[in-house]
């Protein structure tokens, strides 16, 4: 019971100890990268869509179509197993199975035609909209959010270099002075150095957090959550092996017949 349960949990993926995990780290970096990589994967989108729907009174539009459908397939794909990567989840889960594909011998064209989903194309079409969309937004928050908390940590060091170059004091009109409390610069970069870290490790739990988001957007644990059992096992091979062991039990109570004596 217990390893049963342990295969059934679905794997967290959860970053702890943010500011000395290299999960974070990579999640900014992904983050960075969402931007142009959204505008390539919406750009690709709909000019492929397009241009299939413009050319298929020439016909080449059809295998367009299925092309673009394969592709939008391979990015959504591609998105959900980088955020495995990052979050330290399996790549290929063990309850994920491919199978084989059942049209071997037929052309390119009627594989694609038969590996054609609708549903799964309306869906990818949708993910990779919404991959722009927060492409945008979680760019915006995490440079926000990143930007203020490394801005108070910074603060002391521009105040002097300010000073000394340009004799210009940026804390002249501050707080401090608005509310009459006599600190000096020193107490003063002591505090904006700690309200920095603290807005730091909170901008870091917020891009952890964004990336959790990002994680169910676009259907990581789609895999997890699939039977364990293998798409690609035929149902004849059950039906024969319980056809061979119904032979061997037949076969074997006629060897264990009573023998009978003649009186």
């Amino acid at each position: 019971m217990n390893a049963t349960g342990a295969t059934a949990k679905e794997p967290t993926g959860k970053v702890n100890w943010v500011l000395f995990n290299p999960k974070t780290y990579a999640t900014i970096l992904y983050f960075l990268l969402s931007l142009p990589l959204g505008i390539i994967y919406l750009t690709v989108a709909i000019t492929g869509v397009a241009l299939s729907i413009a050319l298929t009174p020439l016909f080449i539009g059809i295998p367009l179509f299925f092309g673009v459908a394969k592709l939008l397939d391979g990015i959504v794909k591609f998105e959900q197993s980088m955020i495995r990567q990052i979050l330290g989840l399996p790549v290929q889960p063990a309850s994920y199975a491919t199978g084989q594909q059942s049209g071997a011998g037929q052309n390119w064209f009627m594989r694609m035609v038969r590996g054609f989903d609708g549903g799964l194309f309306i869906r990818n079409l949708l993910l990779v909209f919404l991959r722009f969309v927060t492409g945008i937004v979680f760019f915006v928050i995490m440079i926000t959010v990143i930007s203020l908390g490394l801005g108070f940590i910074a603060l002391p060091a521009v105040h002097i270099i300010f000073m000394n170059e340009m004799q210009l004091d940026i804390l002249e009109n501050s707080l401090f002075s608005y509310f009459h409390i006599n600190w000096t610069y020193n107490q003063q970069y002591l505090l904006y150095v700690g309200v920095g870290l603290v807005l730091f490790w909170i901008a870091l739990r917020v891009v952890n957090g964004l990336m959790q988001i990002q994680r169910r957007i676009m259907y990581v644990d789609e895999a997890y959550q699939r039977p364990s059992v293998p798409v690609e096992t035929p149902i004849y091979d059950s039906v024969q092996s319980l056809y061979y062991e119904h032979q061997e039990d037949q076969s074997t109570q006629g060897l264990m017949q009573p023998a009978y004596r003649e009186v």
